[in-house]
């Protein structure tokens, strides 16, 4: 069972319930989830990942591109109960990412801990990021990516983390040595446990309900 199943079946048997204003939920807190190039390779082949379509999520991320109808366009439809536009979101801090990038790339320096801060208390959001900080550093040649999530839907947020954290470090000219998360809040809603449970199973055809 790759690392990623694992965390499901730990929140699973051990997680505990919480009412929350989305629904209930079964959870873990501070928990911290290591993945080498292995592991993710493992979960990838392993797992059902919209890779496509989050592709061109981090790319307009990146741009920041705010308005809903351009996601649409290339057939990401989740973000349409903010409306049309995404307010103190995901895009507003992660057009901050290209200049670190560049950054990072240029100054290559072992000794400089690179990162992106995501979220800003107090203020309108119809989005707030559930991924808080990015943290790139090289060491020995490779690179180190860290991350904290506040908040972590473990059967659609989770993997799409995963995965955008994984296309961010193919853009740093150093091989990846590992990726990790530390997730102060990693749940599963009540309405998509049987399906987490069939999918450790083996059913790849589950689809999860988001709960906004």
């Amino acid at each position: 069972m790759n690392k990623y199943y694992s965390m499901l079946g730990k929140i699973l048997a051990t997680g505990n319930m919480q009412v929350n204003k989305k629904g209930s939920i079964q959870y873990l807190l501070n928990e911290q989830l290591s993945l080498t190039p292995a592991d993710l390779l493992d979960i990838f082949e392993g797992h059902n990942i919209a890779r496509r379509k989050l592709r061109n999520e981090l790319r307009l991320f990146m741009q920041g591109v705010r308005d809903t109808e351009r996601y649409r366009e290339v057939g990401i439809n989740w973000w349409d109960y903010c409306g049309s536009i995404l307010i103190n979101s995901y895009p507003t801090y992660f057009e901050r990412l290209p200049p670190l990038i560049d950054r990072i790339n240029k100054e290559r320096r072992n000794s400089k801990n690179y990162v992106l801060f995501l979220g800003e208390t107090g203020v309108e959001s119809n989005q707030a990021p559930c991924l808080s900080l990015v943290q790139f550093q090289l060491e020995n040649g490779e690179l180190v990516l860290s991350a904290y999530q506040r908040s972590s839907d473990a059967n659609l947020g989770l993997p799409a983390d995963i995965y955008h954290l994984y296309l961010m470090s193919r853009q740093i000219d150093f091989p990846l040595k590992s990726i990790t998360l530390f997730l102060g809040n990693v749940h599963i809603y009540k309405n998509n446990i049987a399906g987490t449970r069939s999918l450790i199973a083996g059913d790849e055809t589950v689809r999860f309900e988001l709960n906004v």
